[in-house]
């Protein structure tokens, strides 16, 4: 099936009650469940701790899918940066707008963010990928996307850390003592 059936499938997947967060990749089409309240407290925690440190014209944004469809990727990080002007379209958000993809993973999806998202986001240039785990307490980044020994893309430079530790986010810091572990 080509990319732009896959997409209107998608797009009436998304249109369903409850339907939750809609994504595309590898011609597969992944849905995953509404995030729960740690999960996007982890998400409000980061967007504010960034938002004083970005230069004026980039913001921090909850929301919003990255979409090529040249390589057949539609994604909907958990936070974004970008140019605030970039926001201002009806379509999603081109992958060259954006300087930081930010995953908080889920406790039922985490496949989705450590193998076919450490794929897509290098293959659409974004610059950093910021993954959150609070089933752990870790963190990692991800950074300088470029050609794998194989040849796909891939990010050549990872930090890891735990909850607790400052991290340095591209040129941004984040206090990750601030971000809560999921409850059992």
């Amino acid at each position: 099936m080509d990319y732009a059936r896959i997409r209107a499938v998608a797009e009436e997947l998304s249109a369903l009650p409850n339907a939750g967060k809609v994504e595309i990749s590898d011609g597969t089409i992944v849905m995953m469940m509404s995030p729960s309240g740690t999960h996007e407290l982890v998400a409000f925690r980061l967007r504010r701790q960034l938002d004083p440190q970005l230069p004026e014209g980039l913001v921090a944004h909850t929301g919003g899918d990255v979409e090529d469809p040249s390589l057949g990727i539609l994604r909907r990080p958990d936070l974004v940066v970008l140019p605030e002007a970039a926001m201002d379209t009806p379509n999603p958000f081109h992958p060259r707008d954006v300087s930081l993809a930010a995953e908080i993973v889920s406790p039922s999806n985490h496949a989705n963010d450590y193998a076919q998202k450490m794929r897509d986001y290098p293959a659409l240039g974004i610059p950093v990928y910021l993954l959150i785990d609070p089933r752990k307490g870790t963190v990692a980044v991800m950074s300088d996307p470029g050609p794998g020994p194989d040849g796909p893309p891939r990010y050549r430079t990872r930090h890891d850390g735990v909850f607790g530790d400052k991290v340095s986010v591209g040129p941004w810091t984040v206090d990750t003592s601030e971000f809560p572990e999921y409850h059992s």
